[in-house]
């Protein structure tokens, strides 16, 4: 007989934790199946410990840059084990505190694999629950690749973990995933291929940042080959041999997956409790996060079909389901103010609309491009490659867009997305005094 609950929730991530905690407080009858770490993918193996090492890698940069300058005489041994160790007081009480937290909230906490079986009905290692709501937030997953030796392939995940870096690495698909490890690998003196399948990596970020990224990934000892998908990963002795399309070959003492991460849905066995979905979108889902066919059922996160697989936006949609489930009747947000950051070695960050985007919905614009390689932020620590184009409606003279790659992108494209979100003209942008000398100031010249 199933155990009955008030509410499922699949997954432990930001967008499936703050749901079962919030109806918990509210005496709701809560329990939770987490397939695999608890805490989610962001504070376990995604943008936590990835920032760790990417941060690391930034030093070793600048101290390789200032090398060239003589002004480091000696550039710094670097540790990769010490480093992990490092990462991993970030990472390994995140699982544990997380189910503790959530079994001393009372809720009931199951770890297994779910499986829908009927209506709101789950069944996970061989118990069956079923519930008047269910939230699934279950993340997303490596995407299963047509590759023949694909056994081969580690995941972002074995990355991580790994104790020590080997000298040869192929990162299999040019994705965000695979610029990020690349640049830390290769500061850590790794060989480093991204093998591309096409001749637009990272289509998602403006084409002229990633040319510039490109520039940079080179300077930095990193080979991106384009149009160059791979068919066969073969292992002979501790080297693997790495074939593409055009029977090129690479060999590499590991091989990384980094052709993307689809929402990790396709085993849940949907249809059983009627909900429909995209295989690389997510659970297809209405403006309240709710599915569109079958309205006891909502999904949050990577799992859901709506808003970029960030984990921010994750967070946001986890808050919007529990006040809906609770009464609150709260829309999903506009997420054109979104910001998206690359954390290679220099950053990458965009927001609002790229230009085909804007040109599609009618917009007249203009596209302010400009090399910021030359100025006091960039010259005073070496860098060669840093740009930014901002998207500038004519007629309005609104921030619609904006792209950078440089020194403290990450945080500089923050006050670009307070503009596109509030709709704040050139004029407005720069009207404040800001702090000399910063990113931040240096922004008002880029438009």
């Amino acid at each position: 007989m199933a155990k009955q609950y008030d509410l499922i929730v699949l997954g432990t991530g930001g967008a499936g934790y703050r749901v079962a905690m919030a109806t918990k407080a509210a005496g709701w009858h809560v329990a939770v199946v987490n397939d695999g770490l608890f805490g989610g993918t962001c504070s376990v193996r995604g943008c936590i410990p990835k920032k760790v090492l990417a941060g690391t890698a930034e030093i070793a940069d600048i101290n390789r840059r200032l090398h060239e300058l003589h002004i480091v005489r000696e550039e710094p041994i670097m540790d990769w084990r010490a480093l992990i160790a490092h990462k991993r007081t970030f990472t390994d009480p995140v699982p544990g505190s997380t189910e503790k937290a959530l079994k001393e909230a009372g809720i009931d906490v199951y770890a297994g694999s779910p499986r829908f079986t009927g209506n709101l009905e789950v069944e996970v290692d061989g118990e069956t629950l079923s519930a008047k709501k269910v939230h699934i937030a279950v993340g997303a997953k490596p995407a299963k690749l047509a590759i023949e030796g694909v056994d081969h392939l580690i995941i972002s995940d074995d990355f991580l973990e790994l104790d020590s870096l080997p000298k040869r690495i192929v990162f299999v698909g040019g994705g965000y995933v695979s610029f990020e490890f690349a640049h830390i690998a290769a500061r850590f003196g790794a060989d480093v291929t991204i093998l591309h399948g096409d001749d637009h990596p990272l289509a998602m970020f403006d084409a002229d940042i990633v040319q510039t990224l490109l520039k940079a990934s080179e300077e930095a000892g990193i080979k991106v080959v384009l149009n160059a998908g791979v068919k066969k990963i073969e292992k002979s002795g501790n080297t693997l041999t790495v074939t593409t399309a055009d029977d090129k070959t690479f060999e590499a003492d590991i091989a990384v997956h980094g052709a993307g991460r689809p929402p990790a849905i396709d085993e849940l066995n949907l249809e059983a409790t009627g909900v429909e979905y995209d295989v690389r979108r997510g659970v297809l889902v209405d403006e309240y996060l709710r599915s569109t066919s079958n309205p006891d059922v909502y999904a949050a996160g990577d799992a859901a079909g709506s808003g970029p697989p960030l984990s921010p936006v994750a967070g946001v949609q986890g808050g919007i389901v529990a006040d809906n489930l609770l009464g609150g009747e709260h829309k999903q947000p506009s997420y054109l103010s979104t910001p998206s950051v690359i954390f290679s070695t220099p950053v990458v960050a965009k927001v609002g609309y790229l230009e085909h985007e804007a040109t599609d919905k009618g917009i007249s614009f203009d596209a302010i491009t400009t090399d910021t390689s030359g100025w006091f932020d960039s010259k005073r620590l070496g860098l060669k490659h840093a740009i930014s184009k901002i998207l500038v409606e004519k007629d309005t003279h609104k921030i619609i867009g904006a792209h950078l790659i440089g020194n403290h992108a990450e945080d500089l494209i923050n006050i670009f997305s307070l503009a596109v979100e509030l709709g704040l003209t050139t004029d407005q942008l720069k009207a404040p005094i800001f702090a000399f000398p910063t990113s931040s100031d240096d922004m008002r010249s880029m438009f």
